[in-house]
C-alpha cells in the first residue's frame, strides 16, 4: 500500500504526494483558485521541488483518467478471463459528443450494442454503477463490458449519436 501524505500550504492549497519504490517524491499541489502542478521532489527533502508541470483542471482530469482507467479495465479483464465472448474496454466520451451534457440513458447504450457501462471515471474519481440519469461530460471515461462487436458500435453511437 502507497502512503500519500497530505500537506496544507497556507495560502496556496494543498500538497498531496507519496514515495516511490525509486526513491522520489511524486505528487501535486492543488491551488486555491482551482489549477494544479504535478510535482517531482527528492526523497530526502519533499519542499525540493525537482519538476514542476501546471496542469488546468481539464489536464489535471484528463491525466487522472489516463492512470485511473486503465487500472480498473485491467481488473475486470482479470475477473472476465474465463468467460468467452466477454470483453472490457475503456470508451472516451469525446469533445463535440452528442451526449454531452445528457444522462446516461439518453445513449441507450445497452438497449441498442448489448453493452454496459459498469463506471464512468471522471478527473480520476470512479462512479460505480451509474444509472440512467448519471449525467456525461466530454472528457469521461465509460467503462463497458459487452462482445467486441457490441463496443465497437458503443464507440460510434458516443462519438456520433
Amino acid at each position: 500500500m502507497v502512503n500519500v501524505d497530505v500537506t496544507p500550504l497556507p495560502g496556496i492549497g494543498t500538497r498531496q504526494d507519496f514515495s516511490t519504490r525509486a526513491g522520489r517524491r511524486v505528487g501535486v499541489v492543488t491551488h486555491r483558485d482551482g489549477h494544479f502542478e504535478l510535482i517531482v521532489s527528492r526523497q530526502d527533502d519533499p519542499d525540493a521541488c525537482t519538476a514542476s508541470i501546471p496542469l488546468s483542471a481539464e489536464e489535471a482530469g484528463a491525466l487522472a483518467n489516463l492512470l485511473g482507467a486503465p487500472q480498473l479495465v485491467a481488473q475486470l479483464n482479470d475477473e472476465h478471463r474465463d468467460v468467452a465472448g466477454v470483453s472490457t474496454r475503456q470508451l472516451p466520451l469525446p469533445h463535440g459528443s452528442p451526449f454531452d451534457g445528457r444522462t446516461l440513458g439518453d445513449t441507450a447504450l445497452r438497449t441498442r450494442t448489448l453493452a454496459s457501462v459498469v463506471a464512468v471515471v471522471r478527473a480520476g474519481t470512479v462512479h460505480p454503477s451509474p444509472g440512467p440519469d448519471f449525467t456525461l461530460a466530454s472528457g469521461d471515461t465509460l467503462i463497458t463490458v459487452g462482445t467486441p462487436q457490441g463496443l465497437a458500435k458503443a464507440v460510434d453511437i458516443l462519438d456520433r449519436g
